[in-house]
């Protein structure tokens, strides 16, 4: 599934980036007066390759649970008890992403990939369970390579079913205690920089649990013969290794979901920092999966910053959140439908008998 998912992602299409640059200058305003939001319109144009693009709703959320066996290193203040408590807080609608969510009219999948307890049967609950949780990610690789693919193929497969099931927009959402230390330590392989530059403080630690923190994400990385900040980003051939090293259940599924996203030419808008290392991922396995996702909002965590220059992605909101589960994303969600909607509604100068300024 893998492979075939690869072979169907097309980069975007320099056609409907032409044509949608062209069509964003005869409509009735002044050139680059709507900002970034026209890059948007052009960028989900060459993502779908037709101009106007398809308006990105319904939208559909699916927030990727997991465990990690780093938890046991202290790295987190909250116990590893919250990831399953959460789950079952999203599946009863109680959490800040449901009531985003509910704000902008999108879906809400929970896909379990890697919880450390077996769940029961719920609505809205999809069991894609690798395994439950992750090794210590700095004693050696936190996944199997074999595990790493099959969490892949499980977010690919869940982007198969919601684009089947009618959503036109995908969301990336996540949720599993200390999963901030395996993004920052994919974000350090992926990116070339040095941990203590893309580790940040997760759910709010303390001085002294931050700076074991970056220790282990640096142990996690030379415990696993992998590249850190003193020298290059792995080549695509070794990404795989790379993700199941360091990485999560939830970040290889997430990964797996941009890519089933691509190959269907959805957008996905991605959240915050696991999302980010997700999609490094991603992207290492084929850099034109990028091309189909947009960069909801910048995370307060430094990793993230890390994760969106080094992906050329520039983020729709900075309201410094750190939350996770897919909030940043779904808070940008109307502004993309927003910069598609011009596309589609706007009259040209010709068509509305507006007089254009001359060149």
């Amino acid at each position: 599934m893998l492979a075939e998912t690869l072979a169907a992602i097309r980069p975007a299409d320099r056609r409907a980036i032409a044509d949608a640059r062209a069509h964003q200058d005869r409509l009735t305003k002044p050139r680059g007066s709507l900002g970034v939001l026209e890059e948007i319109a052009v960028r989900l144009a060459g993502a779908s390759g037709a101009c106007p693009p398809p308006m990105p709703f319904p939208a559909a959320l699916a927030i990727f649970t997991a465990d990690h066996g780093v938890h046991a290193r202290g790295v987190s203040p909250w116990p590893q008890e919250v990831t399953v408590q959460m789950v079952a807080n999203f599946l009863a609608g109680g959490a800040v992403a449901n009531a985003f969510a509910a704000q902008v009219g999108a879906s809400v999948t929970v896909v379990d990939v890697g919880v450390a307890t077996d769940l029961p049967d719920a609505p809205n609950l999809v069991n894609r369970k690798i395994g439950y949780g992750t090794a210590d990610l700095s004693k050696g690789p936190a996944m199997t390579v074999d595990q790493a693919v099959r969490a892949l193929e499980a977010g690919i497969t869940v982007a198969r079913d919601l684009v089947d099931s009618g959503a036109r927009c995908l969301i990336t959402g996540d949720m599993g205690i200390a999963n901030t230390t395996a993004s920052a330590a994919l974000i350090s392989v992926f990116t070339g920089r040095d941990a203590a530059e893309v580790t940040g403080r997760g759910t709010g630690i303390d001085d002294e649990t931050y700076e074991r923190k970056v220790e282990i994400v640096r142990e996690a990385i030379l415990a696993n013969g992998l590249t850190d900040g003193s020298g290059s980003p792995p080549q695509p051939s070794e990404a795989l290794r790379a993700l199941a090293a360091v990485g999560g259940f939830e970040h290889a599924a997430i990964a797996g979901f941009i890519l089933g996203g691509a190959a269907a030419r959805v957008p996905v808008i991605l959240d915050g920092v696991i999302a980010g290392a997700g999609a490094l991922a991603a992207a290492a396995l084929d850099p034109g999966a990028i091309d189909h996702c947009v960069a909801g909002h910048r995370s307060a965590e430094p990793g993230h910053a890390a994760a969106l220059d080094h992906l050329g992605l520039r983020p729709l909101v900075d309201l410094e959140l750190r939350l996770g589960e897919g909030t940043g994303a779904l808070l940008a969600h109307p502004m993309v439908c927003a910069a598609v909607r011009v596309m589609h509604d706007v009259a040209t100068f010709d068509s509305a008998g507006v007089t254009e300024k001359p060149v």
